[in-house]
């Protein structure tokens, strides 16, 4: 794999694996443990590295003040790639534990119905008595999946075809990009029926040249995923 490839990957690993400590912290403290502990960065991208290490040696008040701001402040404000990597984990296990999240939210959207924030993923999936595949979201923020409609932006909620066009490169079959021409966003998608193996949040940085491309032909990823693009 070229080295560009497996830079975001150590980094998803590295990061993964803390916030799976993280998360196992806040689940024996049930949830009242202190928003810090996630991976900051050692291995990665350049611009990651960099990033953590900066946040990393920010005053406490300041780094608690970036976490409620993307816990709770205006889409805008809340689209900060290294805050979600630390609350995670504890939106993670808080709503696998049943807890129910205060987060702003906006009902009939298509972004997360456990904690509101927009899917970070696209993928589908083989479902018995199904006519083809299914399509699910995930959310970058607590992990959760849904079903969602096969045509509809989970940005603005479009549904007419001829404004949803989707992507796709040889080299990547698995990975598309799936915009619209509505809003300018798009989300990144994982055919799962062509590897039921894969998990959609990692195998997709393995096309990160198509998030390259969208960005160049100016649409926005809708949110961030694990190599912060």
């Amino acid at each position: 794999m070229p080295s560009s490839g497996r830079e975001p990957l150590r980094f998803a690993a590295g990061l993964f694996r803390s916030q799976g400590r993280a998360a196992s912290g806040v689940l024996e403290e049930h949830g009242r443990g202190p928003l810090c502990g996630a991976f900051l960065g050692k291995s990665g991208p350049l611009a990651l590295r960099d990033g953590a290490a900066s946040r990393a040696a920010e005053p406490a008040d300041l780094f608690a003040a970036r976490l409620r701001t993307a816990w709770t402040g205006s889409p805008e404000e809340r689209q900060d790639f290294l805050s979600h990597a630390v609350l995670r984990p504890y939106a993670e296990a808080l709503v696998h534990a049943g807890v129910e999240l205060d987060r702003p939210r906006t009902p009939g959207s298509g972004h997360c119905p456990a904690c509101g924030a927009p899917p970070s993923i696209s993928f589908r999936r083989e479902m018995p008595g199904s006519d083809g595949a299914a399509r699910f979201l995930g959310c970058g923020l607590c992990g959760t999946e849904w079903q969602t409609n096969r045509v509809r932006c989970p940005s603005c909620g479009e549904t007419e075809p001829q404004r949803l066009p989707g992507w796709q490169s040889e080299t990547h079959p698995a990975a598309r990009v799936e915009a619209c021409e509505t809003c300018h966003r798009y989300v990144k998608s994982v055919d799962l029926t062509l590897d039921a193996r894969a998990v959609p949040e990692v195998d997709e940085l393995r096309s990160l040249s198509l998030d390259l491309w969208a960005i160049e032909h100016g649409y926005v990823r809708l949110e961030p995923g694990l190599a912060g693009l």
